[in-house]
């Protein structure tokens, strides 16, 4: 039997064919079914919709099977609904959301202000700007980042689209020269200058002046993005999030992404390294213990057996560095648990990362 016509014809004009076929009229029909004339009437007439009960019944009658029906009139509410104008542009559209969601978390770059077109078209052209493409159908050359966790899978559309804001954020920077001696020298000074939290302010100007742009992209939902770091024509990029929040952990991501530029673990190809983990002093890869020797360069005393309030305050004073700067320390060597009542109004470094760079904006 020849279903390619389902396209064009209605069910109710295959089903007469096949009566005809076996010359069979609509009275003999409802009889085999134990159904009215009226029944097989209004389905070939296209008045009635063939049932899933009704489609079992046709098909054991004509030695087909229920799906077969369903199918053939399904086809044709298809087609039927493609002949409407306007339908097809509206299934486009369709497409075209999904691609672009399958690219970057759409919602979310609105609710920011990253995308200001209004249209499905004006939306697709500001991502495929933003993300350095020529269709929707490309993938960011940085697709494949390397990554702590997951080397070379490609990147989820909510890290796609932090790292593509963080992208268009540093190319609106400028650096002097990069120097990776004094970028070391100031990775040493950095624990320092934010002991008071407000010194975060002032990291962009102070990197900026050894030839690394500083970037901050507040973390998108659902991302377990911590920072990240590349490097392009112009220089060294370090990005972070914020994840974690907590000065200490945001200084660590910080001191970890400046060991990997100045270990070279980044190159002028502009793929980026990806860092997932919620980093915490004293981690043990080469770019962590890097980063930890900065913070301290040499090991705390001994705590004692109740360490109070007093104590850390007193190690912070004679290291130069804010108090949960210590504790985070404590923490992570498992000598305080990650409840203590230590961590009582730890200072939140976000408000700070916010006065570093503008938000992305391409309307």
């Amino acid at each position: 039997m020849d279903t390619t016509l389902a396209e064009v014809f209605p069910v109710g004009e295959h089903l007469a064919d096949e009566l005809e076929a076996r010359g069979w009229t609509q009275v003999e029909f409802a009889e085999i079914l134990g159904r009215p004339t009226q029944f097989v009437s209004e389905i070939i007439q296209g008045k009635k919709q063939i049932t899933r009960e009704s489609a079992a019944q046709i098909g054991a009658a004509l030695q087909t099977s229920a799906e077969f029906w369903l199918n053939l009139q399904d086809s044709y509410f298809l087609w039927k609904q493609r002949q409407v104008p306007g339908i097809q542009e509206e299934l486009d559209e369709v497409k075209t959301r999904a691609k672009l969601n399958d690219l970057a978390p759409m919602a979310v770059l609105r609710k920011r202000g990253v995308i200001t077109a209004t249209s499905t078209a004006g939306q697709a052209q500001q991502l495929m700007h933003l993300m350095g493409i020529e269709t929707l159908d490309a993938q960011p050359r940085w697709q494949l980042a390397a990554r702590r966790n997951n080397d070379g899978e490609p990147l989820t559309p909510t890290q796609n689209g932090w790292f593509a804001c963080v992208r268009k954020t540093a190319s609106n920077l400028a650096a002097r020269a990069y120097s990776r001696q004094q970028l070391e020298a100031l990775a040493k000074q950095v624990s320092r200058l934010v002991r008071d939290p407000s010194g975060f302010k002032d990291l962009p100007e102070r990197f900026a002046a050894v030839g690394v742009r500083l970037v901050f992209v507040e973390a998108f939902p659902s991302s377990k993005i911590s920072g990240a770091c590349y490097e392009d024509e112009a220089g060294p990029v370090i990005a972070l999030s914020g994840r974690g929040q907590r000065l200490d952990k945001v200084l660590f991501t910080l001191l970890h992404e400046i060991a990997h530029v100045v270990q070279g673990d980044v190159s002028v190809s502009g793929k980026p390294l990806i860092d997932e983990d919620d980093h915490t002093l004293g981690d043990e890869d080469r770019a962590d213990e890097l980063a930890s020797g900065w913070v301290f360069d040499r090991p705390l005393p001994k705590p004692p057996p109740r360490i109070g309030t007093q104590w850390v305050k007193t190690v912070a004073q004679d290291r130069g560095v804010h108090p949960i700067v210590v504790i985070g320390r404590l923490q992570r060597e498992r000598l305080l648990p990650w409840r203590s009542a230590l961590v009582a109004n730890a200072p939140n470094a976000t408000p700070y990362l916010k006065t570093w760079n503008p938000e992305v904006r391409l309307g």
